[in-house]
C-alpha cells in the first residue's frame, strides 16, 4: 500500500464529502448492502449522520474522488441531488438502474407492472431463477442497493398509468427515463412529462437496433411527434375462415381453441371485431362453435375427449368451410382430418412423444404433431382436473389455464393445434421455437444492444443536469454500418402539427361531485378560453364526449364519463376561419368546495391567448394534372391513426354522417398478439420487456 496515494485518495474524498449533500435521507431506507439482503445478519443500529469518512468503505471513498474527477464538481454534485424517475425495469431497465446507481444519482424511483419472466434471464442480468413471478420493480431494487448503498431506491410494483401518478408526482422529477416497451404507456409518460414541464429521456432497443432521444418540452420534438407504426389486429373471417400464414394458425390456437377448452371463452380474443359484413357473419358463425365447445368441454377427462374435440376443430368445422365453394374459388380448399386414420398412422410417434418434445428446432411432421396434441391435451385435462378439486367449495371464479410461453403443456398444445390447422389449410409448419417466439411476443433481445442504450441515457442526462437542451443528440445504434456503429443527429424542434406537444395546454380545477360537461363546455371553453360562438369538438382518449351535433353528454356529470384527476381532454377547433390550434385540458380535483363554479380554470387576472392555426402554403397545381396528386400515384398516407386527424369529419366532407358519439372507455387485451408486418409471415416484433 502507498501511503502518500491514500493520503491523496482521503483528502479528495474528504473534499467532494464537503460539496455533497448529507446521505442521511438515502440511509434511513437502505443504509447498508446488508439492507438489500434478508438472508444476512442485520447491521449494528447506527444514526446514519455518525457515519465518519474514516468509516465508510474504501470503494466508496474512491467512488467519490473518480466523480469529482470524471464529472466536474457542480455537475457530480447536481447528479448527488437528481431525484429520477426510471419506467421500466426490463432490458433496458436492468442495465439503466445499474448505471444511474454506480453514477451517483441521489435518488432514483423505479415503476414496472411486470413480473420477471423465464425468459427475461439471459439478458436481464439483475434477476435469478428464485425471483420468476415476483415483481421486476422490487427485486431490481433489492439486487441494485449494493452497488451504491448511499443511493435511495423506492421500488413500485404498479401502472404508471394508475392515478396516484399523477402531474404533481412527475414534477417532482428533474428527469423521467423511460425503459418501456409499451406503445400506449410510452405514449402516457411523454404527455405526463409535457404536462408537468419535466425532461424525459426515451429509450428503445429492437434486437441490434436501438435509440435514445431527449425530450424537453417547448424544444425538442416529443415523442408522437413522428407517426409510430400502430398495431396490427387480425379479422375474425382470417383467423377463423382464410387463414393463409403460419400466425393466423398460432392465432387461433392461442387466442381461440385453448381459451375455449380451458380458459375463460372469449369469442373475439385476439381478434379484430369490426362488425363489416364478412366478420359480422363469421363473429356469429364463432359463437355457435364456442357453445358446441362449450358442450365439449365437459367431457374433459374422460377417454371420449380427444377424439370430441379433434372431429370438431378439424373435421366437422373444416367440412362446414370447403363446402363454401366460392370461398376457395381462387385459394387451396381445406382438408379435413379424421382422427382414427390420423391416430394408427401417428403410432410410432406416439411411441415417441418424448424424443419428439425434446426436438424445439424441428419443423414435426404431420403425425408428430398429431402425437404431441394428444398428449399435451392429456396433460393439460389432468391439471385442469386437480384445479377444480383443489377448487371444490371455495368462492370466486371456476379455476382456469392461460398460455405461458415457459408453460411446457400450453406451449406444446398451441404449437400441435397451429401446426395441424396449417396443415389442413396448406399452410408452412413452424417448429415448436419459432412458434413460442411469435406467440410469446418475442424477438431475440440483445443485452449488448440494452447495455449501450442504458449508457447513452446517462451520458445524455448530463446535459440534462446542465440544462444544455440544446446540446442534446439523437442517437442511434446502426449494426449494420461497418463504419460507424453508433450516429446522431441534432434534436429536432417540435412538429407543429403534433396533436401532443404542438397545443395549447391548460389546467382546470373540477369539483368532481357536481361538475358537468356543460359546466366544461359553457362556463370554461366558451367563457374562460374564449371561443364564444366558435364550434368545437371535446375528446377524451377513449373518444368523443361532445361536438354540436351530438349534445346529449352535456347534462351528464364529468366523473359519470370516465374523468378523473388527470384526465386530459382535448379541444378541437372546427372553425375553417383561422382556428385555434388543439388545447388540452389537463383535469385537477378541487381539494375544496368551489361554490361558484363547479369548474375553474387556475390562470387568474390574465387573459388567455391561445395561438391561430398556422396557414399552410398550397403549393401551385399544374393545370394538366387537374389537380391529382403526382406521388408515383399514391397519397400520402400517415400511420399514426388516431393522432393526425382529430377533426371531426363533416357530412358534406364526402363521409358518411358518424354515429351517435357517446363517451367511450378505452379496453385492452394484454394477450393479445401484436404484429408489424404480416405480410411475409415474420415473426411477431415487440420491444425488449
Amino acid at each position: 500500500m502507498d501511503p502518500i496515494a491514500d493520503a491523496g485518495a482521503a483528502a479528495a474524498a474528504t473534499a467532494a464529502e464537503k460539496t455533497a449533500p448529507a446521505p442521511a435521507a438515502a440511509a434511513t431506507t437502505t443504509a447498508t448492502p446488508q439492507s438489500a439482503q434478508p438472508q444476512s445478519a442485520p447491521a449494528p443500529s447506527q444514526p446514519a449522520a455518525q457515519t465518519t469518512l474514516q468509516q465508510r468503505p474504501a470503494s466508496v471513498r474512491t467512488r467519490d474522488r473518480f466523480y469529482q474527477q470524471s464529472l466536474g464538481g457542480s455537475l457530480n454534485s447536481n447528479v448527488k441531488k437528481a431525484r429520477v424517475l426510471m419506467v421500466g425495469a426490463g432490458g433496458i431497465g436492468c442495465e439503466l438502474l445499474k448505471n444511474l446507481v454506480l453514477t451517483g444519482f441521489g435518488e432514483i424511483h423505479v415503476v414496472d407492472l411486470d413480473t420477471i419472466d423465464l425468459s427475461n434471464l439471459n439478458r436481464q442480468f439483475l434477476f435469478r431463477y428464485e425471483h420468476i413471478k415476483k415483481s421486476k420493480a422490487l427485486v431490481a431494487k433489492e439486487a441494485a442497493q449494493p452497488f451504491n448503498p448511499k443511493v435511495k431506491i423506492v421500488a413500485h410494483h404498479a401502472n404508471i398509468k394508475d392515478t396516484q401518478f399523477n402531474v404533481k408526482w412527475f414534477r417532482d422529477f428533474n428527469i423521467v427515463f423511460n425503459a418501456l416497451d409499451n406503445l400506449e404507456a410510452r405514449r402516457h409518460v411523454n404527455r405526463m412529462c409535457l404536462a408537468a414541464d419535466v425532461p424525459l429521456i426515451e429509450s428503445g432497443t429492437t434486437g441490434f437496433n436501438g435509440n435514445v432521444q431527449v425530450i424537453k418540452k417547448g424544444v425538442t420534438a416529443c415523442y408522437d411527434c413522428t407517426p409510430k407504426e400502430t398495431p396490427k389486429s387480425f379479422p375474425v373471417c382470417t383467423i377463423r375462415s382464410t387463414p393463409s400464414q403460419p400466425i393466423h394458425c398460432i392465432v387461433w390456437g392461442k387466442s381461440y381453441l385453448l381459451n375455449e377448452i380451458f380458459g375463460t371463452s372469449e369469442d373475439e380474443s385476439g381478434f379484430d371485431n369490426s362488425a363489416d359484413a364478412d366478420n359480422a357473419k363469421e363473429i356469429e358463425e364463432l359463437k355457435k362453435e364456442a357453445a358446441a365447445l362449450r358442450v365439449i368441454r365437459e367431457s374433459l377427462g374422460t377417454e371420449a375427449f380427444p377424439q370430441l374435440l379433434f372431429d370438431k376443430v378439424f373435421n366437422t368445422d373444416i367440412v362446414r368451410l370447403a363446402s363454401m365453394e366460392d370461398m376457395w374459388k381462387s385459394r387451396r380448399k381445406p382438408e379435413a382430418l379424421d382422427y382414427k386414420t390420423l391416430s394408427k398412422q401417428s403410432a410410432p410417434a406416439i411411441a415417441s412423444k418424448e424424443t419428439i418434445i425434446q426436438d424445439d428446432q424441428k419443423v414435426w411432421t404431420l403425425e408428430e404433431n398429431f402425437a404431441v396434441f394428444v398428449d399435451s391435451l392429456d396433460r393439460l385435462s389432468k391439471r385442469m382436473q386437480e384445479l377444480k378439486r383443489a377448487h371444490q367449495g371455495a368462492s370466486g371464479p371456476d379455476p382456469l389455464i392461460t398460455f405461458d410461453k415457459d408453460d411446457e403443456d400450453t406451449l406444446d398444445f398451441v404449437t400441435a393445434s397451429a401446426n395441424i390447422r396449417s396443415s389442413i389449410f396448406g399452410i408452412e409448419r413452424k417448429s415448436r421455437f419459432d412458434i413460442k417466439q411469435m406467440a410469446g411476443n418475442i424477438i431475440p433481445a440483445i443485452a449488448t444492444t440494452n447495455a449501450i442504450v442504458a449508457g447513452l441515457c446517462v451520458l445524455q442526462s448530463f446535459k440534462v443536469l446542465k440544462g444544455e437542451f440544446t446540446q442534446t443528440k439523437e442517437v442511434f445504434i446502426s449494426p449494420h454500418n461497418p463504419a460507424r456503429l453508433l450516429n446522431s443527429s441534432k434534436y429536432r424542434a417540435p412538429n407543429p402539427d403534433c396533436p401532443v406537444c404542438s397545443v395549447f395546454q391548460t389546467t382546470v380545477s373540477v369539483d368532481l361531485s357536481r361538475a358537468t360537461l356543460k359546466n366544461l363546455v359553457e362556463d370554461f371553453v366558451r367563457l374562460e378560453l374564449g371561443y364564444g360562438e366558435k364550434e368545437f369538438a371535446v375528446n377524451n382518449d377513449a373518444g368523443p364526449l361532445y361536438d354540436p351535433d351530438e349534445t346529449e353528454n352535456l347534462s351528464k356529470k364529468l366523473s359519470d364519463l370516465g374523468i378523473t384527476e388527470d384526465t386530459f381532454l382535448t379541444v378541437i377547433d372546427e372553425d375553417d376561419n383561422e382556428p385555434f390550434v388543439n388545447v388540452v385540458i389537463s383535469i385537477q380535483e378541487a381539494k375544496e368546495s368551489q361554490d361558484d363554479k363547479p369548474v375553474k380554470g387556475l390562470i387568474v387576472d390574465q387573459k388567455i391567448e391561445i395561438p391561430r392555426k398556422p396557414k399552410k402554403a398550397t403549393a401551385d397545381v399544374p393545370k394538366e394534372s387537374n389537380g391529382a396528386s403526382q406521388e408515383n400515384g399514391n397519397h400520402s398516407t400517415d400511420t399514426s391513426e388516431g393522432l393526425t386527424n382529430l377533426k371531426r369529419p363533416r357530412p358534406d366532407d364526402g363521409d358518411e354522417p358518424i354515429d351517435a358519439k357517446k363517451a367511450k372507455v378505452a379496453t385492452t387485451s394484454s394477450d393479445d398478439v401484436v404484429i408489424v408486418d404480416d405480410s411475409t409471415g415474420g415473426a411477431i416484433v415487440i420491444d425488449d420487456d
